[in-house]
């Protein structure tokens, strides 16, 4: 899909490698999300209010946390070294409802979503997401 983005609006490549990470983080953020919700609507089509109460759980801090210890082992060389540049980086602001350690495991796995995504790695993204989403259950 990013691919497709930057073609139609004429934009050139981005190197993730050069981008921040705490931008990936929040490029990553969003990618997730959109995930999580297309697979939980395409599994079950309810009201708008019962699908973000079924989001919330894998979305949070705490939700992305447990899916980040799940998928360690799964890594490559690449893949750890952009996660733990995520984790490592010093955001604005701290966690709501997670502890430290949460907050720095979601921003690691968010940072290599996004660090996927422009990479046009939506085959690695979807066999990560895969992967982790038991961890991630509620």
């Amino acid at each position: 899909m990013e691919k497709s983005i930057r073609e139609a609006f004429g934009l050139k490549p981005v190197d993730p490698v050069r981008v921040p990470s705490l931008s990936l983080a929040y490029l990553g953020d969003a990618v997730f999300a959109l995930f999580i919700r297309t697979l939980l609507l395409e599994r079950r089509n309810t009201s708008n209010g019962e699908l973000h109460s079924r989001t919330v759980p894998y979305v949070s801090a705490v939700g992305q946390a447990r899916m980040a210890k799940g998928l360690q082992e799964l890594l490559t060389e690449e893949e750890a070294a952009v996660f733990r540049r995520g984790r490592n980086a010093k955001p604005e602001h701290g966690a709501k409802n997670a502890t430290t350690q949460e907050y720095h495991l979601a921003t690691g796995l968010e940072a290599l979503i996004g660090y996927l995504y422009l990479k046009d790695r939506q085959d690695r993204i979807i066999e990560l997401m895969k992967a982790g989403m038991p961890y991630a259950e509620p």
